[in-house]
This record gives structure tokens, C-alpha cells and sequence, in this order.
């Protein structure tokens, strides 16, 4: 089970496996990490999106920023072949959060066991992943960017590695890995230096969309031509992941009946919770080192400040999935009475954008154990004052593994069951081994 958590060295992108064939003599001289060079500061990176778009740094400046950008509408192309192609190559990028070689940043990352807090992770990834999308669109001739680019789906995010280290620097690399019409795949990968090299920690696959200026409509984005059969290979997986994506929804339970399989684990489940001192359908026990799933929940509300925003003036994603993943966290230590371990994020769909001022509720719910494995399901939306309504904005998937033997989770109502189900599809999603 351990061994499906993990990915093949054989299917790393070939750019980054040249990074990995190199060594990193901790002798060599500290790079230059200011504005125009590689690699990029991790503080840098959002800085350098601000001036893409032409975004104000302070709040109150906003209204007039976003009013400026509705001008640029006469640059967006009528159609996509009107654009230049870009490779792989032309959005690559490379971030550094020197973690080890100014220590002075550390406590930002730092948990209280003295590891990496993965929340943070999760927010460079985002504000990475729009970099490396608008470079592959970057126009020399023009000052600023005419797309809105934005995060649509994390597909997945895969842990090579348990503990991220506080005290070692850490490398980020990622380029624009498959192209449609007005949406784009991102390929991430984060390394840790360790004895002079960088070592895989995780990959990740993030899917974006290009928006006009005012953040309304799509927006043709330049077409990706691959290099090589490797790249080839990458591009290709990225079609059959957009297959993969519209086939798992297509089958939501939502939408579809659970398949015979479904139906049999479930109704097992159900025959096995009953009282046999009864012959009541409403008599329910529950099994030894079980739990009902209806204890196993947590949930948090967040009030949107301007300091959570983006360059959009809407809440930064990155802080969305921090805030989820740390209730997910905790849903899970709680439950799992030990220090979770994140494997695996997946299927995070962005819905609906978050305003300033929102009042933004999260619920986190244990919906699936097997093993010593805990899947969470967070779900967030967010309550409007003025109508009283409640509004979906993101369901966030996350796979944890735990040192102790941990309680069965059991549903009890027909609800319960399905998220159960839902929540056994992402697992066997994030955690099976990828074909050759």
C-alpha cells in the first residue's frame, strides 16, 4: 500500500531530471536571487505578478487599478492561431525559498514540529503555478498583460517524501506541460537541497484558465508545441488527463447511481452495523475500533480581509487551500489520535471566486479510512449577509497516513454513504501507482 504513494524517477519531465543529474556543491556561491535573474526569490514571485497586471499594492488603489486594466481588452487575440506557439522551455521557471541560507524567513514555514508547514507550500505552489502561465503568454511588446489568469483545478499533488525539512533550501520548477483553447496545465515540482543535492519532496499538477482583463470571459491562450518524444509523452498526458477529469465528473455521484461494487460495500457495511439482538433496520451498533462518521468533523469560519487578496482583488487561492488544509489537519490528527502525515492533495475544483469581506465557512469530515490512511474532505462556501444564502466556492480532497492503527470510519445515514464512496475514489485516485 506504502509503495503506491509514491511516484517514478522515470516519469519526472526531462528539465527537471537534468536538475536532478546535477549537484549542488553547498561551496558554490549563493545565487543571485534579485529581480531579473534565475532563479527566482519565492518573495519575488508575487511581486512580478502585480506588475504583469499592472495590480496596485495597496487597497485602496484597487478600484482604479482593476478600472485601468478594462482598457486592455483591444489586445486580446480573436482567435488562437492568431498567437505565437510556445515550448516547454520558453515557461520554465525556477523558484528558491532559502530556508537554509536566510534563516531569517524560516519562522513564516516553520510548524510546531519544527517541519515545514505544507499550508505554505500549498500557497507558493499557486502563486507559482500563475507565474509560469503568464510567461508562457508573455507578448515582448507589451507592458502589461491583458489576461486574467487564475487557478481552475489542483488535479494532484503527490508527496515523494514525509517530513519537509525547516533548515535546508528548497527549489521549485515548473513549466506549462499541455495547452486547450483559453486553459493550461501546469507541471510543479519541489526539491530540498540535502549533502549538496536537491532531492524530490513532491509533484504537482495544476490546471489554469485565461480570462479577459475584467476577469469575465475566456481568453485564447498561445498553443504549446512539444519538443521531443519525452515532451511529446507530456503532452499527451496532459489530454488524457482532461479525459480523466471530465470522465470522474461525468460519474459524480451526484449525477450517477454507485456502480454494483459500491452498492455491495455499502449495504455490507450497513448489514454488518446492525443489532442482532434486533430485527429493526433502526438498530444500529457500532463495530469495535469503529467510528460513525457523523463525530468525525471539524469546522471554521474565516472573515475576508484585503490582505488575503490577489492580484484580482479576490481572495488569494493559496490562502483558500491553506486554511482547508490545516482544518484537514487537524480533522485528521483528532481522529487519528497521532500526528498526520499529508500523501496526497487532489481535485481541488476553484467554483466561485471569493470576494473581499466574505464570511467564509470551512467543514472538514473524515469520509473515508483504510489502512492506517485517513481521507478528508474539506468543504468551503461562503454566507452572504444580504441575501442569507450559501455559496459553494471549493471541496478540497486530502490524503493523510497516521503512525497508529486508526478507528473505521462508518457512515450511517444514505448521505454518509456516499461521501464515503466519494471519499474511496479520490483515495484509490491519489494513491494508485501510475500505469507505464
Amino acid at each position: 500500500m506504502l509503495a503506491r504513494r509514491w511516484f517514478s524517477l522515470r516519469k519526472t519531465h526531462p528539465l527537471l531530471m537534468r536538475m536532478l543529474t546535477s549537484t549542488n556543491d553547498s561551496s558554490h556561491p549563493v545565487p543571485d536571487m534579485h529581480e531579473g535573474h534565475l532563479p527566482i526569490h519565492v518573495n519575488n514571485v508575487r511581486n512580478r505578478l502585480r506588475t504583469i497586471v499592472g495590480a496596485s499594492i495597496n487597497w485602496s488603489d484597487h478600484v482604479q487599478a482593476m478600472n485601468e486594466r478594462k482598457a486592455l481588452h483591444t489586445l486580446l487575440a480573436k482567435n488562437q492561431a492568431d498567437l505565437p506557439p510556445r515550448k516547454m522551455r520558453d515557461s520554465y521557471i525556477e523558484v528558491i525559498l532559502p530556508l537554509g541560507s536566510q534563516p531569517e524567513i524560516r519562522e513564516k514555514y516553520l510548524n510546531a514540529n519544527n517541519t515545514v508547514r505544507f499550508g505554505r507550500i500549498l500557497e507558493d505552489l499557486d502563486s507559482l503555478g500563475v507565474l509560469i502561465c503568464y510567461t508562457h503568454t508573455k507578448h515582448e511588446a507589451v507592458q502589461r498583460s491583458p489576461l486574467s489568469i487564475v487557478t481552475a483545478l489542483v488535479d494532484k499533488i503527490g508527496l515523494w517524501k514525509k517530513v519537509i525539512y525547516p533548515d535546508c533550501d528548497i527549489k521549485f520548477t515548473g513549466n506549462v506541460s499541455w495547452v486547450g483553447r483559453t486553459s493550461m496545465e501546469v507541471k510543479m515540482h519541489m526539491l530540498q537541497l540535502q549533502n549538496g543535492v536537491y532531492c524530490p519532496v513532491l509533484d504537482a499538477t495544476f490546471v489554469m484558465v485565461a480570462r479577459d482583463p475584467e476577469n469575465k470571459r475566456p481568453a485564447f491562450v498561445n498553443p504549446l508545441i512539444p519538443e521531443g518524444p519525452e515532451e511529446e509523452k507530456i503532452f499527451k498526458e496532459g489530454e488524457l488527463n482532461k479525459i480523466r477529469r471530465t470522465d470522474f465528473s461525468k460519474a459524480s455521484l451526484l449525477k450517477m447511481a454507485p456502480t454494483a461494487e459500491e452498492r455491495t460495500i455499502v449495504h455490507d457495511m450497513f448489514l454488518n452495523t446492525l443489532d442482532s439482538r434486533t430485527v429493526s433496520f433502526r438498530s444500529r451498533v457500532l463495530p469495535p475500533n469503529s467510528m460513525w462518521m457523523e463525530d468525525a468533523k471539524l469546522k471554521g469560519l474565516e472573515i475576508c480581509h484585503p490582505q488575503e487578496r490577489n492580484i484580482f482583488n479576490r481572495i488569494f487561492g493559496g490562502f483558500l487551500m491553506r486554511k482547508a488544509y490545516e482544518l484537514g489537519w487537524a480533522t485528521a490528527c483528532s481522529y487519528g489520535s497521532s500526528r498526520p502525515y499529508v500523501v496526497a492533495v487532489d481535485d481541488i475544483m476553484f467554483q466561485k471566486p471569493v470576494e473581499i469581506g466574505s464570511l467564509l465557512f470551512f467543514s472538514s469530515q473524515v469520509c473515508y479510512t483504510e489502512d492506517n490512511f485517513i481521507q478528508v474532505r474539506v468543504h468551503s462556501e461562503v454566507y452572504h449577509s444580504n441575501t442569507r444564502q450559501h455559496h459553494t466556492t471549493n471541496v478540497f480532497h486530502f490524503t493523510f497516513t497516521s503512525e497508529n492503527q486508526i478507528p473505521k470510519i462508518i457512515p450511517k445515514t444514505y448521505g454518509e454513504s456516499m461521501l464515503y464512496l466519494d471519499g474511496k475514489r479520490h483515495f484509490d485516485s491519489a494513491t494508485k501507482a501510475p500505469t507505464a
